[in-house]
């Protein structure tokens, strides 16, 4: 029992000196690793150590190409998934880039051709000294009878029934309807539209007329004036409402009818609505822009004209009928005898 109660009670002395165990096989092989770092420095090429190392890298460098060639197609795999990852990124971002360069440039193209608009504009006002109030069109017809546009301006700007309009290539109609804020304008196209106008190398005086599909007819222009396809229509400042010398159109056919008093003309306008977004409302005519004297006095001749050769045929008709039924009488009393 003694024995065993001694037995007992030295076991925890030897637990007791095992940490101090492990402490000395620290600090041996400390000053071991020290010992050997300092011979093997000391050492030229061939020492006992520098040996020692090299039978070790040479045992060493088989598990090290082991191990590369373990890891090194890993770490492509990781590069390229990395890589793939960085494309993407990159394409996403590139995508972005060119959606953003796509929409600059769209918006740089319409500030240019809006630019143009107002520019082109700016010089027919400028040509012609017009006084004017700038508009924008904000709507088409609303009926598919008539031919007109809606301006985003009204009476609050100065505008009234009746001011003609007119964009940069020329007139395209007149105010027909006025609100505080909009105005209604009357294409030159419409059937119901007529705009005194002139042949500009001859001045030949008419009237331009609109029509149901929208086409152009030059009207009240005596055959015995001169007129070609490809003429200039401008508008002639009769009646006052339109200044004289705007573009209407350029003249594209011409016939002449036997026994016609005047030419069917065909025109093609240049101061159509499409394409446009900006206008002029002419508030007001100058002396200059108005018809002159000699302007009414030629329109006055070239009616006296037609009204004379309508006069002549009307007597030549007359005389051949008169001559026709003598004639019938004489044959009569003739066969009668």
């Amino acid at each position: 029992m003694q024995l065993k109660g001694g037995g007992l009670k030295g076991a925890p002395g030897i637990r007791r000196n095992e940490p101090e165990s492990g402490m000395r096989l620290m600090v041996a092989l400390v000053a071991l690793s020290l010992v050997m770092f300092t011979v093997s420095a000391r050492e030229s090429g061939g020492g006992f150590f520098t040996t020692l190392r090299g039978g070790f890298s040479t045992i060493a460098m088989p598990i090290r190409y082991l191990g590369s060639a373990v890891t090194v197609p890993f770490q492509g795999l990781g590069n390229v998934f990395a890589n793939l990852t960085a494309d993407q990124a990159t394409l996403q971002e590139l995508r972005e880039q060119n959606e953003q360069l796509t929409t600059r440039n769209a918006e740089l193209e319409e500030a240019e051709k809006t630019a143009t608009r107002l520019q082109d504009l700016l010089a027919l006002k400028s040509s012609y000294k017009l006084q004017s109030t700038a508009a924008r069109i904000i709507a088409g017809s609303t009926d598919s009878w008539s031919r007109t546009v809606t301006i985003d301006k009204g009476s609050a700007s100065g505008l009234a029934v009746g001011m003609p309009v007119t964009n940069s290539a020329g007139a395209i109609g007149q105010i027909i309807e006025c609100g505080a804020t909009s105005s209604t304008v009357r294409l030159v196209s419409d059937e119901n539209s007529s705009v005194s106008a002139m042949v500009q190398s001859s001045r030949a005086q008419g009237i331009l007329r609109g029509s149901p599909d929208g086409s152009l007819r030059l009207t009240l222009i005596a055959t015995d004036q001169t007129v070609a396809v490809g003429d200039t229509v401008v508008t002639s400042g009769l009646g006052g409402v339109f200044p004289k010398g705007l573009p209407l159109g350029k003249v594209i056919s011409v016939n002449k009818t036997e026994g016609a008093l005047y030419y069917e003309i065909a025109v093609e306008g240049t101061g159509a609505a499409e394409g446009f977004e900006e206008v002029l409302v002419v508030t007001s005519l100058t002396e200059d822009q108005e018809a002159t004297a000699e302007d009414i006095k030629a329109a006055d001749e070239q009616d006296s004209s037609a009204t004379a050769v309508a006069a002549e045929k009307a007597g030549s008709a007359k005389d051949g009928d008169a001559g026709t039924s003598a004639d019938g009488s004489d044959a009569a009393s003739s066969d009668g005898e």
